[in-house]
């Protein structure tokens, strides 16, 4: 791939421009937008490989750049870089589309690093839109060209980061799974040990695939494992 693109939404002016040099060092091209809306209308342009995104922005913020943004692209890699890092923040960012999320203050390094490998999944073609295969357990199927799933014949409404994570589950089915695997290939990152955000995604999943169906499919194992399979 030719040399990849940044676009930096931050309206703080020593951070993004702190941010550009860095990139651009690393051969990397790299343009700010110093607001949501001015953001927004560069991201439309479809010119960059991926976008590290502040969530307290003028004129819009970087929830709804996000949600924008994947209304019509859910390809490209977005990384918030915030000051807000309580698990409700991280939360918010992964269900508005956000494939990473990385708290201030923050070493260059590790975000140089984050967006290498955004960037090298991206490049891979494992995003779902890319794949023409169907999954399916027991009576759940998922059809990662539609990005459909469904139960029984009834529809189920995903956010982004749910259908990556019960992707994950199907690709592994009846495979034993830690919660520091499921971080590292559907958040591509490891998230501290005191976070529960995988805890909550599944339950939120639990709540979405599980519940009022017959047999139940994620199942917990002693340790904070998981496993998606029918019950025996």
């Amino acid at each position: 791939m030719a040399v990849a693109k940044i676009l930096i939404i931050e309206d703080e002016p020593k951070v993004a421009r702190f941010i550009k040099k860095g990139l651009e060092d690393n051969e990397f091209e790299a343009d700010i937008a110093f607001d949501g809306r001015i953001g927004l209308n560069m991201a439309s342009s479809g010119s960059y490989h991926a976008i590290i995104l502040d969530i307290n922005l003028p004129q819009v913020n970087g929830y709804e750049v996000c949600r924008e943004i994947r209304s019509y692209n859910s390809n490209i890699p977005v990384l918030m870089l915030t000051a807000m890092g309580t698990t409700k923040d991280k939360l918010q960012g992964f269900d508005a589309g956000t494939d990473d999320y990385l708290v201030k203050p923050f070493e260059f390094r590790e975000l140089l690093a984050r967006i290498r490998v955004l960037l090298k999944r991206s490049q891979s073609g494992l995003n779902p839109e890319n794949s023409g295969n169907v999954l399916r357990i027991a009576d759940l199927v998922m059809d990662l060209s539609a990005k459909s799933v469904t139960r029984d014949g009834k529809k189920i409404n995903l956010t982004a980061k749910e259908f990556s994570l019960l992707e994950f589950f199907l690709k592994n089915r009846g495979r034993v799974l830690s919660r520091s695997e499921i971080a590292e290939n559907v958040w591509d990152i490891s998230f501290d040990t005191g976070t529960n955000i995988i805890d909550v995604y599944i339950n939120f999943l639990r709540n979405k695939i599980d519940k009022n169906f017959f047999p139940k499919l994620i199942h917990t194992l002693i340790g904070m494992r998981y496993v998606l399979k029918e019950e025996d």
